[in-house]
């Protein structure tokens, strides 16, 4: 089975301390993986190693069948992969077009040139339109990103890691700090964004993993407990006891 995204008995260690202890997942192409587990489970250490910014201690990460452990995160992302962050991450004085237009450039072939005016690429005008469009923005076209609203700014994020055209793409805590209403039309749009790209999900609410995975990935003390169906999870009474049965679970 080909998998656009896959880990090899990762591990990585801080000094004496085990974060990640042999950690064996893979995500097929279009499928939508959620990562759940305790605080101190080592979400957010997994997902530094599979954009890069970590290096494991060793193991493998496999990027559409390529190694990519080790690798810059800028070259990782040029191979297909993109992420988002717990903290918005957006060009906070620049506008919601000028972000989005900024993020398409070296995807349409745009390198280190100085000589063009934005105004007249075309291409990279008409993509930044259609991402606006997609993350239903278009009202907002010329706001500032400090200007947004919370759910916007997470919105304008997701447009942005879109953007390059990655197929595989990480979302770190999308609706973290979100209300209901916010939740429910975030999840609305992380469907219709991720619509035939291979989507890993790092997310607490649990309404939101059950409606968004294929499958689930319950990460605990460093190491996957279980990898199944929504369901299977949900009846699984290992997980139960190490999470689901916690305050933090359902």
């Amino acid at each position: 089975m080909s998998f656009a995204l896959e880990l090899k008995d990762l591990r990585k260690n801080f000094g004496k301390t085990e974060i990640l202890r042999g950690v064996q997942l893979g995500a097929r192409p279009g499928e939508r993986v959620a990562v759940i587990g305790p605080n101190g489970a080592g979400k957010s250490t997994l997902f530094n190693i599979i954009s890069g910014r970590f290096a494991p201690s060793s193991g493998q990460v496999l990027l559409n069948g390529e190694r990519v452990d080790g690798k810059k995160p800028f070259e990782i992302n040029r191979l297909g992969l993109s992420r988002s962050f717990q903290i918005t991450n957006i060009f906070p004085q620049l506008s919601v077009f000028d972000n989005l237009r900024c993020a398409v450039l070296w995807s349409l072939g745009y390198r280190y040139s100085f000589l063009r005016f934005l105004s007249s690429l075309k291409d990279a005008n008409e993509r930044a339109e259609e991402l606006m469009r997609m993350i239903h923005l278009e009202g907002k076209r010329d706001t500032l990103g400090t200007n947004l609203g919370y759910a916007e700014g997470r919105a304008l994020e997701v447009g942005i890691t879109i953007a390059g055209g990655a197929n595989v793409i990480l979302l770190d805590e999308p609706t973290a700090g979100m209300n209901r209403s916010e939740t429910a039309l975030f999840v609305d749009l992380i469907r219709e964004v991720t619509q035939g790209k291979t989507l890993l999900l790092v997310e607490h609410d649990m309404g939101v993993v059950f409606e968004i995975a294929d499958r689930i990935a319950v990460l605990v003390e460093g190491q996957i407990l279980a990898f199944d169906t929504p369901e299977a999870v949900r009846r699984n009474a290992a997980v139960q006891s190490a999470y689901l049965g916690s305050n933090e679970g359902v």
